[in-house]
């Protein structure tokens, strides 16, 4: 055999194709799968399945015709039912089927961190029609935060004042949601400081913390990243704790092993748990720049057994997303060479996605600096550099 193992990657997006070259490097053969063809990890991958990752059927024939030593979810929307029949059988599910399953959707996420392991969040509701939506909102009071339980890159998400504005966020949450649940959680809006991402592995050797990853949001999707973002020592440590006490309860019947974006608010000393991903997370495209080991070279030494560091340094640096502003299936991109002109600290990554959306993610702008803060406005000018032209009536 000429690789060290046969990955299965259950979505194909710009952070699967950032995994599929951490995982060739250290010798794995990656089938990359995704509901559309050409996706960007499949461009890199090995081989390439076509299918919906809720159409059961399809999932499981993938499964049993690649015999795969590892399946490793790259999305949200999956039907976790067969990952978890998968698991039973003796196939690996990353980090397992229980944590696919809890994190598919916010209010089983949610529930566990509130409910079973009393975490700190902030008052939630969960609601199916409006009439409960506007009985969740009367009961936490405003503003609130209106999402679907299940969707991505922040579609769906709303902050809302008054309860003028509820139905016409429901109404959004509500045609925006992903998978076949019609379902959305609003919470209390918390007055936060700022809000971190704290990559957490868990690997064979035990826990590993990434420095803690700033960053700002837009319509319930990130823009900007940074790392080291600031934190007092005790509001790190509470952190950390909670972040690891989530962790070892997505075990279930698999290992467990893999990074984890936890994410938080954070006021003062006050940590607030807020959403959890079991994969390498949007917001740590910024380790591209500021650690010698990527969130994505770390996803894939943790899941394959391999050593992981107790401490993982960074460097200051900064993310700053291109988005597209239409539907388009005939494009280019210009200022490259004007991006990559402001400094050799900077760095450009495009994606490969084969058509642009309205605030779809086409690339990231990377920069390194002498602080997290010069660094944001580094790459937020080379992002602005990059532009997206559209051919004509290619819509």
């Amino acid at each position: 055999m000429s690789h060290i193992a046969t990955i299965l990657l259950l979505g194909s997006g710009e952070l699967g194709r950032e995994f599929v070259i951490s995982a060739k490097r250290l010798g794995a053969r990656v089938i990359a799968c995704d509901s559309y063809d050409n996706a960007p990890a499949m461009q890199l991958a090995d081989g390439r399945e076509v299918f919906s990752m809720l159409d059961g059927a399809a999932l499981r024939a993938a499964a049993e015709k690649h015999r795969p030593d590892l399946i490793v979810p790259e999305i949200e929307a999956i039907r976790t039912e067969v990952l978890g029949e998968l698991e039973a059988e003796g196939f690996t599910i990353v980090p397992s089927a229980r944590a696919a399953q809890l994190t598919m959707n916010r209010d089983a996420i949610r529930d566990l961190a509130a409910g079973e392991l009393s975490l700190v969040t902030s008052q939630y509701g969960y609601a199916e029609s409006f009439a409960e939506a506007r009985e969740v909102a009367d009961r936490i009071g405003y503003p609130l935060v209106m999402k679907p339980v299940m969707s991505s890159s922040g579609k769906g998400q709303s902050k809302i004042d008054t309860p003028e504005a509820l139905e016409a966020a429901w109404e959004y949450a509500v045609a925006n949601m992903r998978g076949d649940r019609a379902r959305v959680i609003a919470e209390q809006f918390i007055a936060f400081d700022y809000e971190i991402t704290l990559l957490t592995v868990r690997h064979a050797g035990g826990i590993s913390f990434c420095p803690p990853i700033g960053h700002r949001q837009e319509r319930g999707d990130y823009r900007e990243s940074w790392q080291p973002a600031a934190m007092s020592p005790a509001a790190l440590k509470q952190a950390q704790e909670m972040a690891a006490k989530v962790v070892m309860a997505l075990q279930g019947g698999g290992r467990g092993w893999g990074l984890y974006g936890v994410e938080f608010f954070v006021k003062g000393d006050e940590v607030i748990f807020s959403e959890l991903s079991p994969r390498p997370h949007d917001t740590g495209m910024v380790t591209l720049a500021s650690q010698n080991l990527t969130e994505f070279d770390l996803h894939a030494r943790a899941i394959l057994g391999l050593p992981v560091p107790e401490d993982i340094p960074a460097r200051p640096a900064a993310s700053a997303v291109i988005l597209a502003d239409r539907d388009c299936n005939d494009f280019a991109f210009e200022g490259l060479s004007d991006a990559l002109a402001l400094s050799p600290d900077v760095d450009v990554r495009l994606f490969g996605k084969p058509v642009t959306r309205p605030y779809r993610r086409m690339g990231v702008a990377l920069a390194r600096a002498e602080d997290a803060s010069a660094a944001v406005t580094l790459a937020k000018q080379a992002a602005d550099s990059v532009r997206i032209v559209y051919s004509p009536g290619s819509d």
